[in-house]
C-alpha cells in the first residue's frame, strides 16, 4: 500500500468552517482529500475556544497557533505554521501571500514542496495603508517566483500573474454545493420581515471595495423592492458609517452576520436577486454559492465577477446603472438568469471538482518537475469529466 503524501494545509482560520471563503475551502478539501492524504490543517488559537479545538476533525490532524489568522498577525501566523508543518509535511499548501516574504529562505533551506493559492490581489483592496500595500505585493511576487507551484482561483487572476510577472498557475476556483434551498421557516418571521415578499440580497464584508455604499444609495431611492444585506457592520468604521446612514429605510435591512448556515441559506435561497459589489479579489465564495443557489445574479461589473459567471449576469458600474437594472427587471428575465447561473455552478462549481483539481496538482507537484515558466492559460474551471483521472 502506498504512503500517504503529507499535506499541511496553512493560512485559513480553521475547521470546521466558521468563518469566510478559505475556510470553507478548507472544511470541503478535508472531507474530499481526507482519505487520500495524510493531512494536517493549522488553526487559530484565537478563533477556537479551548473546549472546542479538535486533535483531529473528518481525518485531518489539527494544530492551533496562538495568534489571528488575519490582519496583522496573518504574518507572524503564517510563518510560524510553516515552521512547524516543515518539521513532517512533504508539501505545504499555503492560503494566501501574507507569510510568503520568508519563502526564498525556506526553499533554500529545505526540500519540501510549496503549493500557494496567491488569493484575490490582496494589496489591491482599499482597507489597506500604502505600507500594507507594499509589503502585500512583495509578498505576493516572492510567492509567484519561489512557489513549486501557485494557484490562481480566477481567469482574469491567472492571466495576471502571467502578464506581471511570465509565470504559469493552476486555475482552481470554489465550490458552492454545500449551500441548498431553504424554505421558509415561520417562525422567523418576526426577525426577519421581508421573507415572503420581494427582495435583493448580499452578503459581504463592510469595507468600501464591496460597493455597499453605492447599493445603499440606490436603494434608500427605489423602494419597490426591499435591501437585505448581510455583514459585519459593527466590526468597521465604514460599516458603522453605513448602518446610522441608511438604518433607518423601512426597506432596507442591515442584518448582523449570521453563523447559521440553515438562515443564511434562507435569506439567500428565498431572494428575488443576488446583489454582488465586489470589485477586488477573484472568484468570490459568496457569488458560488449564491449561483449554486440558482439565484439571479447582478454584479459589479470587474474582469473578476464577468469571468465567474461567464458574462451571464447582469453588471452595473455605477449608481445609475444599478438603478436602471432594477427598474426594467421582469419575472422571466429573473427566471432565465437564475437558470443559468445555476447551470454554470453545476459544471464549474462543485466540491468534488475543486478537490480532484487539488489532489492532482499536489501529486504532481510530488512527482516533479514543476511548471514551466511559459503562461498557459485556461478558461473557466474544468467540470470533472473533463478532467483527467489522478494516479492512486
Amino acid at each position: 500500500m502506498r504512503k500517504k503524501i503529507k499535506v499541511g494545509i496553512i493560512g485559513s482560520v480553521g475547521v470546521p468552517a466558521k468563518y469566510g471563503g478559505f475556510e470553507t475551502l478548507v472544511h470541503y478539501l478535508v472531507k474530499h482529500l481526507a482519505g487520500q492524504f495524510d493531512l494536517r490543517v493549522y488553526c487559530s488559537g484565537e478563533a477556537y475556544k479551548k473546549e472546542e479545538r479538535l486533535q483531529e476533525w473528518e481525518g485531518a490532524r489539527l494544530h492551533y497557533i496562538g495568534l489571528k489568522a488575519n490582519g496583522p498577525q496573518s504574518v507572524a501566523y503564517d510563518i510560524l505554521s510553516m515552521l512547524h508543518a516543515l518539521r513532517t509535511c512533504e508539501v505545504l499548501l499555503v492560503l494566501g501571500v501574507s507569510g510568503c516574504v520568508l519563502l526564498p529562505v525556506l526553499r533554500l533551506v529545505f526540500p519540501q514542496k510549496f503549493i500557494i493559492n496567491i488569493d484575490g490581489l490582496e494589496w489591491r483592496r482599499e482597507k489597506w495603508g500604502k505600507f500594507a500595500r507594499m509589503f502585500l505585493k512583495f509578498s505576493e511576487r516572492q510567492a509567484v517566483h519561489f512557489a513549486h507551484r501557485i494557484i490562481t482561483d480566477n481567469r482574469a487572476l491567472q492571466e495576471y500573474v502571467a502578464e506581471a510577472y511570465h509565470s504559469s498557475s493552476e486555475l482552481i476556483a470554489y465550490g458552492g454545493d454545500h449551500v441548498g434551498k431553504v424554505e421558509i421557516d415561520a417562525s422567523l418571521l418576526p426577525y426577519y420581515p421581508f421573507l415572503g415578499r420581494n427582495y435583493a440580497v448580499k452578503v459581504a464584508r463592510a469595507e468600501p471595495e464591496n460597493k455597499l455604499e453605492m447599493i445603499l444609495e440606490v436603494f434608500s431611492q427605489y423602494n419597490q423592492m426591499d435591501l437585505v444585506i448581510v455583514s459585519n457592520w459593527d466590526s468597521t468604521r465604514h460599516g458603522r458609517a453605513l448602518r446610522a446612514r441608511f438604518g433607518h429605510f423601512e426597506h432596507i435591512h442591515l442584518v448582523d452576520y449570521i453563523q447559521d448556515l440553515r438562515i443564511l441559506d434562507m435569506l439567500r435561497s428565498n431572494a428575488t436577486l443576488y446583489l454582488h459589489g465586489h470589485s477586488a479579489g477573484g472568484t468570490n465564495p459568496s457569488l458560488v454559492e449564491a449561483m449554486n443557489l440558482g439565484r439571479p445574479i447582478l454584479a459589479y461589473d470587474v474582469v473578476f465577477n464577468r469571468e465567474t459567471t461567464a458574462n451571464e449576469a447582469l453588471f452595473f458600474q455605477n449608481t445609475q446603472q444599478l438603478l436602471q437594472h432594477l427598474q426594467q427587471l421582469s419575472p422571466r428575465k429573473l427566471q432565465q438568469l437564475g437558470k443559468k447561473m445555476k447551470s454554470l455552478a453545476l459544471k464549474h462549481y462543485t466540491w468534488e471538482v475543486v478537490a480532484q483539481q487539488y489532489a492532482r496538482t499536489i501529486r504532481q507537484v510530488c512527482a516533479g518537475p514543476v511548471f514551466s515558466t511559459q503562461p498557459e492559460l485556461g478558461g473557466l474551471p474544468r467540470p470533472a469529466e473533463d478532467l483527467p483521472d489522478s494516479p492512486i
